[in-house]
């Protein structure tokens, strides 16, 4: 898992409430288990028109072009913001593995599926709780200037804006340190390696049987 870092990114205005997982990455492109290839269909129903049948039977799929990541520079932008609840809805962690292979690094919401939220972290990705009316602020700010930016510094826990303003955000310590150190599940375990061998050399002394070839 890569280490989440110091950077600044252009963000990108999803002005919607209770963004479901089925939103971000629909049922219908769960068909792996690699955590990339999923950009392409994030926010699939939005992002594309009700496609057409061309002559050799194909599906042409158009772009809407009025959805927000389908216009310059929001299609590179790096966070995305968004209203409260979002990742709600089914358990899936390709809803992570969308967002993170389309070009995002961290969203920033007043609040979260609970599932969506502890995926997020076990992929080296960022949600970010502000409260209602910072996210008002943001809103406004991004809304003011075509490609606005902001610069998110997880070890401070500060969001800064290139409108000079500053919003601090809470986060676990434990989960801070996974982000800042790169840490997945297997990682995480793999640091108490030592342990975890010592602790099988003295079991396997006191149940030998276990530990037998069969």
């Amino acid at each position: 898992m890569n280490v989440f870092k110091t950077f600044t990114g252009i963000i990108a205005p999803l002005d919607r409430s209770n963004v479901d997982t089925d939103a971000i990455i629909p049922k219908e492109y769960l068909k792996s288990i690699k955590r990339t290839g999923f950009g392409e269909n994030l926010f699939d129903a939005w992002r594309y028109l009700e496609a057409d049948v061309t002559d050799r039977g194909d599906l042409n799929r158009k772009p809407n072009l009025d959805f927000i990541l389908n216009k310059s520079p929001y299609n590179k932008a790096e966070i995305l913001l968004s209203r409260e609840n979002f990742g709600c809805g089914s358990s899936r962690e390709h809803a992570v593995w969308a967002l993170s292979d389309f070009g995002f690094k961290a969203v920033i919401a007043p609040s979260f599926g609970d599932i969506f939220y502890s995926n997020s972290f076990k992929n080296g990705f960022l949600p970010i709780r502000l409260n209602v009316n910072e996210i008002n602020a943001l809103f406004e700010s991004v809304q003011s200037k075509r490609g606005f930016k902001a610069t998110i510094d997880l070890e401070k826990q500060i969001v800064k804006t290139q409108d000079e303003k500053s919003y601090s955000f809470n986060i676990d310590d434990s989960l801070k340190i996974r982000l800042l150190k790169g840490l997945d599940d297997i990682a995480l375990t793999l640091e108490n390696s030592k342990e975890i061998i010592n602790y099988e050399k003295k079991r396997s002394k006191l149940t030998p049987w276990l530990f037998r070839e069969i």
